[in-house]
């Protein structure tokens, strides 16, 4: 619909004011509410050509397009903003198009497209996923369905952080006070419980810390001379040793730490093509590391440790390898780059990762640039806000997160508190109602996550997020579900034209949205932005709703009429249930 307003506008010009217009100064938006009309022209880029008022720009322009186009039934003129009303008949049009595209704003990538590795996840070996971990991964998983569905190639990707001092200080406590325990013996889920020893190890270390203070030492010097966390220094220095007991040791416990992961993410729907761990990827890291000392890259200090120069970046000097020949995140990082290049040759590489890295991701891009990595300029980090409680914040050391399993199991349940007291799920017993209350306490989860633009920090309230009403996952959910019911008692849709129908006010402002359907895709693509998606759905969702109350369906006496509103059902359904997937989210048909 814009190409052919754009061309007829571009033809206006040139008959109107002779003028070879630059495209890019036709600007086209969608008519604000609060006033008449379907598309806006903005005249005011235009003046350079009419050398007339944005007034007679515009009226001049509207006059031609409603006695040149068919389709434009009227216009109105604001302030220099010209908004151009559609007739009906051209909105027929547009839903029989919609109607014959069943990839209707989805573009399917070839094997020439561009190809984006997007990294999202990321947890840590020494505690169980919790509600960042869950922003992250909704929005990582949506992020790639998007960027797919615009055409692109895609590859979802996941670094464990399976190394380093954290999983080490777990295994001491472990080793210290765990008397054997496994998840086998315990009953508790294995992420479960090495989260628990490292909270044990935190609570312990403390203790020590508090003593050494007593007997006169500073903060600083407390920690630095703890026992228990040079326990936890040598454990990590004997596995990069490769020391076969705590390697084993090792092995075992991140073993039951994956198990656990995978059961959270079967619940979250979330998956990925290739998991990296960095227990392998800091070896390829180093060996980078040492190499480029080689060839003059980097420097060594006097105790050893190893560093790169940034100062050309306006960056302080960052290290890569300690004094002990163990290594950082930063020398890991390197060696996932460029492992994850070697393997799948990205054109452009997301990292999904909270606002808090801004700093380290833009010095690995610097960093792996100062090596020679050409394609280090295909690195992006998107930086997302954090997620919060009203309680505040949530603390891995203290034990105070919020766990990602305890979470969906609250969701489902107050899903079923919620029901019950609505009464929506009497008629259903059994696994049919399990299954539902799972679809409708996770979409609410998802939904209130990735309705919030991702860049911002956000709260978190489980309540308000399975309300039935509002701008909620469970409400998209039962319009989808009302959809569907309507669909069943219609039967087989029969083929029709829609040719010569006069829609009504409602009808053309469900069309529209369909229509907008494409551009919102396209937009959540290029913003990086799944909210973008959730509110159109929410905003179809309402519209819909509207419709349903003002205009009978089913029980419509013209037989044309009622075909059409039934397609236009079953579209909306459809769009719905396209939007919800992109974000995840699964629809029940029954509520």
């Amino acid at each position: 619909m814009k190409s052919d307003i754009n061309n007829y506008i571009r033809n206006s010009l040139e008959i109107l004011y002779m003028a070879d217009v630059d495209e890019s100064h036709i600007q086209l938006l969608e008519t604000r509410k609060e006033f008449k009309g379907d598309i806006t022209l903005v005249v005011f880029p235009l003046l350079r050509y009419s050398s007339g008022s944005p007034e007679e720009t515009a009226k001049a322009i509207g006059d031609y397009l409603k006695n040149q186009l068919s389709d434009v039934q009227d216009y109105n003129v604001i302030n220099g903003f010209l908004n151009i009303t559609f007739t009906p008949d051209h909105w027929i049009k547009i839903f029989s198009t919609i109607l014959g595209d069943d990839h209707f704003g989805m573009t399917a990538p070839t094997d020439i497209s561009e190809l984006i590795l997007i990294e999202y996840s990321s947890p840590n070996t020494n505690k169980p996923l919790h509600l960042g971990h869950i922003r992250n991964n909704l929005i990582g998983f949506s992020l790639a369905r998007i960027l797919e569905s615009n055409g692109y190639r895609v590859i979802k990707t996941n670094i464990v952080n399976d190394r380093g001092i954290h999983i080490c200080k777990s295994m001491v406590a472990w080793m210290k006070f765990g008397n054997g325990e496994t998840p086998e013996n315990s009953g508790e889920k294995g992420d479960h419980l090495v989260g628990r020893y490292y909270v044990r190890f935190e609570r312990e270390l403390s203790k020590e810390v508090e003593e050494l203070e007593r007997q006169g030492k500073t903060k600083e010097e407390a920690w630095m001379a703890a026992p228990l966390l040079e326990e936890a220094r040598e454990l990590l220095r004997k596995w990069e040793a490769g020391d076969t007991n705590t390697v084993d040791l090792w092995e075992t416990m991140n073993g039951w730490v994956y198990d656990g992961f995978n059961v959270t993410y079967d619940l979250l729907g979330i998956e990925f093509d290739k998991i990296y761990y960095e227990s392998e990827t800091f070896k390829s890291g180093k060996e980078i590391v040492i190499n480029a000392i080689e060839q003059g890259y980097l420097f060594k200090k006097p105790d050893g440790s190893v560093w790169v120069d940034l100062s050309e970046f306006n960056l302080e000097e960052k290290l890569l390898l300690r004094s002990d020949g163990t290594t950082v995140y930063m020398t890991q990082d390197i060696g996932t780059a460029v492992e994850r290049y070697n393997d799948f040759g990205f054109d452009r590489h997301l990292y999904v990762v909270g606002n808090e890295q801004n700093y380290h991701f833009q010095v690995l891009k610097l960093v792996l640039k100062k090596l020679g990595y050409g394609w280090s300029d295909g690195l992006f980090h998107f930086s997302y806000g954090m997620v919060e409680l009203p309680e505040g914040k949530m603390k891995s050391r203290e034990g105070t997160i919020v766990d990602a399993d305890d979470l969906i199991k609250e969701m489902i349940h107050t899903a079923y508190e919620m029901s019950e007291e609505l009464g929506k799920l009497d008629i259903y017993t059994g696994e049919e109602k399990d299954e539902i209350l799972r679809k409708i306490g996770l979409g609410a989860l998802k939904y209130f996550i990735l309705k919030v633009d991702p860049k911002k920090n956000m709260m978190f309230n489980p309540v308000e997020s399975i309300d039935f009403n509002g701008n909620t996952g469970p409400f998209i959910q039962y319009t989808y579900s009302r959809i569907q019911s309507i669909m069943r008692k219609a039967g087989d849709i029969e083929s029709f034209s829609p040719a010569g129908l006069t829609p009504n006010q409602k009808e053309i402002e469900l069309i529209k949205l369909l229509n907008q359907f494409p551009t919102v895709v396209s937009e959540a693509g290029e913003n990086l932005s799944p909210a973008l998606l959730a509110n159109y759905c929410y905003d179809l969702s309402k519209v819909f709703n509207q419709y349903y109350h003002d205009y009978i369906i089913l029980g419509e006496s013209d037989l044309l009429t009622r075909r059409f509103r039934i397609k236009l059902t079953w579209q909306t359904g459809e769009m719905i249930r396209k939007g919800m997937w992109l974000l995840g989210i699964e629809l029940p048909d029954r509520m």
